[in-house]
């Protein structure tokens, strides 16, 4: 999910941390088998399946399951599972953008445009919401590498277009082509980054007052729970006076 930076936070109070978990590393699995049938099967030589054995080792992924996950892409009996992106809009108008997985694409799609209607969205057309949102290289490294300065400094020299530095951390952005290349430089510079992944980052954003935030959440709850579902984007905003209320 991406869309607020505090919406980690929100998925802690509500307790679902192991099934978060789960759900995330089947997904890391997934992109990591994918990233290696369609490319090499070894990290150093395919780019893609680079980043995706880094951001599941951000994310703790035993070293077990990303080995099997490379493996089972070289055998027959692997998935063949098609890339989608669905686009409609949330409660409040918020734009979503789903990118899936899927060796069904009509399950998906049925299902995708089902939990639109049921929590209050509209599932649109390819391209119907795209336009609102930038495809970024993201790269998070925490506020301990170093001050403002020193980090922005070493992303310029990276090739990296712009970098947000908080007491929290530094997000570094770069163009969507250039993310193995920037992460890449930024490691040698920096160390391993807390993860690097490409996002659909949005040009502007809805604020949204506590029913539409609860509204949302639930639409991307139940989006995020459908196990084709690999990742949901929306660009809302959620001011901190209604976040303490969640």
């Amino acid at each position: 999910m991406a869309g607020h930076s505090k919406w980690a936070n929100i998925q802690h109070r509500k307790g679902r941390q192991d099934a978060i978990r789960s759900k995330l590393f089947s997904k890391l699995a997934k992109e990591i088998t994918v990233a290696a049938k369609m490319g090499d099967p070894d990290p150093e030589k395919n780019p893609r399946l680079r980043l995706a054995v880094k951001e599941a080792k951000s994310n703790s992924v035993p070293k077990d399951v990303i080995e099997r996950a490379i493996k089972k892409s070289l055998g027959g009996d692997a998935e063949n599972y098609e890339e989608i992106r669905y686009e409609g809009y949330g409660p409040g108008g918020v734009a979503v953008i789903v990118e899936a997985m899927t060796d069904n694409r009509n399950r998906t799609a049925s299902n995708v445009r089902s939990t639109f209607g049921k929590h209050g969205g509209n599932l649109g057309e390819t391209g119907s919401v795209a336009f609102m949102f930038d495809r970024k290289g993201q790269i998070s490294y925490p506020a301990s590498v170093g001050d403002a300065d020193t980090v922005m400094m070493a992303a310029l020299e990276a090739g990296a277009e712009d970098v947000e530095s908080t007491d929290e951390g530094h997000v570094i952005w770069c163009a969507d082509t250039d993310l193995a290349e920037v992460s890449n430089a930024l490691e040698v510079a920096l160390g391993d980054s807390d993860s690097s992944k490409l996002v659909w980052k949005p040009q502007t954003t809805t604020e949204l007052d506590l029913e539409g935030a609860q509204k949302l959440m639930k639409l991307i709850d139940a989006l995020e729970d459908d196990d084709d579902v690999q990742n949901v984007t929306a660009n809302f905003e959620i001011p901190d006076e209604v976040m303490s209320q969640l």
